[in-house]
């Protein structure tokens, strides 16, 4: 190639950056240009120019799109040069609800990339983005419910363990384990459904009823016997143990001990499934994409927690339990022929975890008037609209 040809595709890739990049980042592309200039080897330039572009050009066509869907909705004027950051940051925050839902979203769609990839079947792939709809139906529903009144935990949590007792007695047997329910020629897992949310409910409201519903499930568990759910409930009551010191949550610790244990005691003979287990390590063998949607997938799951716990110190609890719950899954996945949460093939997950959303506060009490005074709304409160049309 031609010294020429290489300073005019450098001057090129300068231009086409240059029209891309919104007025606000016009310096950057100003300063590769200026850069390249002053670089005498002529390749080295043009793979520095091209590394900029690289960079810069997404970020470039990021903010375009966002500008784009502000005005398709009529919000652009939330998305100003400079203010796309901030809303995002302050919407996650005061939302963590939807913030929650834009994640078991993105978790899914993660999931299906790698199944794509996988070669997995497309019924697998229509099951979970099935349950996706289903979870998000009930979701939307319960809000309702939970909404006319705050007297219905006691009672669900009773109900759930109640559910879980009865899958344990009943429900489908394999390998000595009876921990599904057959529903519709699909093999439904009721504790993934059922536990998590259990266990952020009792974070929230906790009495001699609910601890009474968490003891039955810590029974359940052991009588089932599922080690991984069981663990999930050690880990979530031991949270809210520390966080929250009363003997409601250490007599519900010591129970969900000694289910644990129960566990321990009898061996898990069940093999790993494809598409469901271990697939952490075996989605790398199949493809390092594949492998990282996995992660990814897994990370998204968590950050409702993370957000709710570094900025709503009001519901510390909440999250706490939240991020417990939903990080023993992921370990127990990691260690262990337990379903991969969200990511890997099964509907219960994916429903437990819109399901266990409904714990978390829809508007969160983030510092008074931080929020407020940062991004110069009027009520400091920005709308889900908002916060699905920033992270689209």
């Amino acid at each position: 190639m031609s010294v020429g040809l290489r300073r005019g595709l450098i001057d090129l890739a300068c231009r086409a950056l240059q029209a891309t990049l919104p007025f606000s980042l016009q310096s950057w592309g100003w300063a590769v240009r200026y850069e390249a200039a002053t670089i005498r080897d002529d390749t080295e330039a043009l793979l520095f120019t091209l590394d900029s572009l690289c960079g810069l050009m997404p970020r470039a066509v990021a903010s375009h799109l966002l500008q784009t869907f502000a005005s398709l909705i009529g919000d652009g004027s939330q998305f100003s040069e400079g203010s796309t950051t901030m809303n995002i940051f302050d919407a996650a925050i005061r939302r963590p609800r939807t913030l929650g839902i834009i994640c078991a979203i993105g978790a899914v769609v993660l999931g299906v990339v790698y199944m794509a990839i996988a070669g997995a079947p497309m019924r697998y792939i229509g099951i979970n983005v099935g349950a996706l709809a289903i979870g998000l139906t009930m979701l939307a529903l319960l809000e309702r419910t939970v909404a006319a009144g705050q007297r219905w935990t006691d009672g669900a949590i009773t109900a759930m363990a109640g559910a879980l007792l009865a899958t344990a007695f009943l429900g489908s047997e394999v390998d000595g384990a009876a921990r599904w329910v057959s529903f519709g020629g699909l093999a439904i897992q009721p504790s993934l459904i059922l536990l998590p949310v259990m266990l952020i409910a009792f974070s929230r409201s906790r009495s001699v009823l609910a601890t009474a519903g968490i003891i039955a499930a810590a029974a359940a568990m052991a009588l089932q016997p599922d080690r991984a759910m069981a663990g999930m409930l050690v880990l979530c009551l031991a949270a809210l143990a520390v966080i929250r010191r009363d003997m409601l949550a250490a007599v519900a610790l010591a129970a969900g001990v000694t289910g644990f244990a129960a566990t321990l005691a009898r061996a898990d003979t069940l093999p790993a499934v494809p598409y469901v287990d271990q697939i952490l390590y075996s989605s790398f063998d199949v493809h390092v994409g594949a492998g990282l949607a996995v992660l990814g997938g897994m990370a998204m799951l968590l950050i409702p927690a993370i957000v709710g716990w570094s900025q709503d110190n009001n519901n510390c609890a909440t999250y706490a339990a939240f991020g417990a719950a939903w990080f023993a899954a992921i370990m127990a996945a990691a260690l262990g022929n337990y379903p991969t949460p969200i990511v890997g093939y099964g509907g219960s997950a994916i429903i437990g975890y819109a399901l266990s959303l409904l714990a978390l506060p829809k508007l969160s009490r983030v510092r008074a008037g931080a929020v407020c005074r940062r991004s110069g709304a009027k009520d400091g409160s920005p709308s889900d609209r908002r916060l699905f049309v920033a992270l689209a």
